[in-house]
């Protein structure tokens, strides 16, 4: 397959935080090495230090958009398709759905679509009515418009075809990377920036915005009364009151750690080492920090959400999304549980399976 690919839908790669980006960032080194694709990423300029750079064989490309949590994905969108038109690239990869707006566009001048759903965002508490339809537009334009659609959980894969009719869709897992941890030296250097010591500490990982459910996280602990530390590791892209009002909180009680984002070997070293992992969101794609918990062994205690039992954990890792009560009685019982073995759940998220499967999806579009 001789052909250019230009990617759009993400803030950019390397160590961008944010569920899209680790996706990214793992998905197209692996394709240009296997299948020596020439790709290129876009890239939004406030969160990359380059206009135009490589990283591990991928082109990458900076464009500008407005650092406004509303506009900015679907302004950056515009601008990539419109760089994608004038440079000529065969096919365009759009992720998430409010870039969806741009595909009717790319299919008028005659690019081959390929579309990643990645999470129903307009479930998202933040966002306010305008918002939520643009996204709810972007999701149905991507359905009717897209030469070829991946879908990253079958319970998503089942709603749109059930909303759309769409029953075409590739069913293509999120993947997670084995653990590669640094010397115990090092690890002991992380741990002891933030005071920390392993198995000492409960985590939950993600960006603090309102369907995270941090807050719920927050008043769990503080009703459980457990002595080990809450280490919340993430921040928000732009401050909202809800960012404010739980950082705010997180000052005031003792033993919870805020991190901030951690990526690298830094945020392996302080993640491997936890007790528990919470992830409480009230909306997820498929949760990509649950699966490095996984790859870490971790128990993890997850909110009963569909993408979420899309995982399949055992049935005592699931509390009632929203429950404070609930969730602090599940902490006190998961807390010094041994480390758990997950080699076989994780299987099908390897991205080197779901590198050759994105390829396959790439070469259907030539059959098409």
């Amino acid at each position: 397959m001789n052909k250019s690919i230009l990617v759009l839908g993400t803030r950019g790669i390397p160590n961008v935080p944010g569920g899209v980006e680790s996706h990214c960032q793992s998905l197209y080194p692996l394709l240009v090495e296997k299948y020596a694709l020439d790709i290129m990423v876009t890239a939004r300029k406030p969160y990359v230090p380059y206009t135009e750079s490589v990283y591990e064989g991928v082109k990458l490309k900076a464009l500008p958009t407005m650092t406004n949590k509303s506009l900015e994905a679907p302004l950056h969108s515009f601008l990539a398709a419109f760089y994608a038109i004038k440079e000529g690239v065969d096919i365009v990869h759009v992720h998430a759905i409010g870039s969806g707006l741009v595909i009717p566009l790319l299919r008028l001048f005659g690019k081959k679509v390929v579309f990643t759903h990645h999470s129903q965002n307009y479930d998202h508490q933040k966002w306010g009515k305008v918002a939520k339809f643009i996204l709810r537009l972007g999701e149905k334009w991507a359905m009717k418009y897209s030469s070829e659609v991946i879908v990253i959980s079958d319970f998503m894969q089942n709603l749109m075809n059930e909303k759309y009719g769409r029953n075409d869709t590739h069913l293509i897992f999120n993947g997670v990377n084995p653990p590669q941890l640094p010397a115990p030296s090092k690890i002991n250097d992380y741990l002891s920036k933030y005071d920390l010591k392993p198995r000492d500490y409960i985590i939950a990982v993600g960006r603090f915005s309102q369907e995270k459910g941090l807050d719920v996280l927050l008043e769990a602990y503080k009703l459980s009364g457990i002595k080990k530390k809450l280490v919340l590791v993430g921040d928000s892209d732009h401050v909202t009151e809800y960012s404010y009002r739980l950082k705010n909180t997180a000052r005031e009680m003792d033993n919870v750690i805020l991190t901030g984002f951690l990526s690298g070997e830094e945020l392996h070293s302080i993640f491997s080492q936890a007790d528990i992992f919470v992830l409480p969101s009230f909306s997820e794609g498929l949760p990509i920090a649950l699966l490095e918990a996984m790859s870490f062994s971790l128990p993890a205690i997850v909110s009963d959400i569909p993408a979420n039992k899309a995982v399949h954990l055992d049935e005592k890792c699931y509390f009632p999304c929203g429950d404070s009560q609930k969730l602090a009685a599940l902490l006190t019982m998961t807390v010094d549980q041994p480390l758990v073995c997950y080699a076989e759940y994780l299987k099908k998220y390897d991205w080197q399976l779901i590198a050759q499967q994105t390829h396959d999806v790439f070469l259907a579009l030539d059959n098409g």
